[in-house]
């Protein structure tokens, strides 16, 4: 299946053509690995006919969606891709409710990197989606599965969580658009945490205008979720008109990812905006903290239970890095957020030069294969510009910026202050290069 393949909901077909056209692409694609649980057809069909049925046109109207398998939806299983960690839900997460009653139709839940800890989308036991551009590479993680599926033209849209990248790594090796809102923008009432106070729902669309009509649904205060946040009713609408770019960057020898950075900054100059150079070393010290600061031991925290009772349950790569959360104590916890907060502070002087930064979404892509021989390793070098955002509550949308001469995708990331989606949706739609 290409990624080419047209949204299902924009030929104006009705509920129950949508559903029948979804469930051949499903079929065609033959990918199992894409999902961990799907419903029957008969109750795809039935969702249909309710919808049929009304007698309003709500914004999702028909429009098929697929969630993470980390979000809970009610009376289907959650698994975090750990199956001795399944559970089954009475009530879905809020954000699936919201979009359920906008007319959207659930299609079914989707692999993931265990417990949502990776950005390469291999660490599951349900096998490893295939790339949608190249089924060499890997289809980046956590959320490998919703990324795919919108890429492969399955769904229209699906939701991703984010806490280090999730929500736009796979899209950027997709060649898809990857939205990482605000931190709570989105409500993560149902969803399991990986680090609760970084945890972020993302969206996986074809285009950034189709992000913003979901983020449009999905976003909202949410008083069940004690991490939620109103947008500010006096957010400055404010004009992209600079952005910055670091002195240097690393792609880790991968001069095709180089080259098409510069051809996507060159492409942002003819937009009309203006580069600024900036210093990044707030924005690389920050990412540092995530995985070598206390942050890791909330991973530990939230499945502790389980990974005391049965450790063998878990990928030995996500044991490893979760069980290492265990060693920080109290005083590491506040000497990391005290250094935390100084970085917020060097970060927030940014703003003062520039309106949005652009950076590589990843410096560079791995096979498969080489990923697997090197875990952790190149995982880490995945992060390099996108373990900063959550913990310094900036949002940030992955765009397509173009093909390499390989034939793999690269994507650019715009990044901004805390409730700019809407403007950065808006540039991306311009920035945006798919070919």
């Amino acid at each position: 299946m290409s990624s080419k393949s047209p949204d299902v909901a924009s030929s104006g077909l009705a509920p129950g053509e949508v559903v029948e056209a979804v469930l051949e692409r499903i079929a065609r694609h033959d990918d199992p690995a894409v999902w961990i649980h799907r419903p029957p057809a008969d109750e795809l069909r039935a969702r249909a006919r309710a919808l049929e049925r009304r007698g309003d046109r709500p914004p999702l109207l028909g429009v098929p969606f697929a969630v993470k398998d980390n979000i809970d939806v009610a009376g289907w299983p959650t698994t975090a891709a750990c199956p001795a960690f399944a559970y089954t839900p009475e009530r879905s997460a809020s954000v699936v409710t919201r979009l359920e009653d906008a007319g959207a139709i659930l299609v079914g839940k989707t692999n993931l990197d265990q417990f949502a800890t990776g950005l390469v989308g291999v660490r599951s036991p349900y096998g490893v989606p295939r790339n949608a551009v190249d089924a060499r590479y890997i289809p980046g993680g956590s959320s490998s599965g919703s990324a795919v599926a919108v890429a492969a033209g399955l769904v229209d849209f699906a939701l991703g969580t984010d806490t280090a990248g999730s929500g736009r790594v796979p899209a950027a090796f997709n060649n898809i658009v990857g939205l990482k809102p605000s931190c709570g923008a989105i409500s993560t009432a149902g969803v399991v945490p990986a680090c609760r106070t970084l945890d972020c729902v993302s969206i996986f669309a074809r285009t950034c205008a189709e992000a913003a009509r979901v983020y449009a649904v999905a976003a909202g205060f949410d008083a069940a979720d004690p991490y939620s946040r109103a947008a500010p009713a006096d957010a400055p609408r404010i004009a992209m008109r600079r952005f910055g770019v670091p002195r240097t960057l690393e792609f880790f020898g991968d001069r095709a990812a180089e080259a098409r950075y510069a051809r996507a900054i060159a492409h942002l100059g003819k937009l009309g905006l203006d580069a600024v150079t900036i210093d990044d070393r707030p924005l690389s010290d920050a990412a540092a903290l995530l995985y070598g600061g206390p942050w890791v031991a909330e991973r530990w925290l939230a499945v502790q239970p389980l990974l005391e009772r049965a450790p063998e349950a878990f990928h030995p790569v996500t044991r490893e890095i979760i069980a290492a959360g265990a060693k920080y104590s109290a005083a590491d916890t506040f000497r990391a957020l005290y250094r935390l907060q100084a970085l917020k502070a060097e970060a927030a002087l940014l703003w003062e030069r520039c309106d949005v930064i652009a950076l590589p979404t990843a410096p560079t892509i791995y096979t498969v294969d080489e990923v697997l021989a090197d875990p952790v390793r190149l995982n880490t070098r995945l992060g390099t510009y996108t373990n900063f955002v959550n913990l310094l509550d900036m949002c940030a949308v992955a765009i397509p910026a173009g093909l390499r001469p390989d034939g793999l995708p690269f994507g650019l990331s715009l990044i901004a202050p805390a409730w700019r989606e809407t403007a950065l949706l808006a540039l991306g739609t311009a920035a945006a290069v798919t070919e």
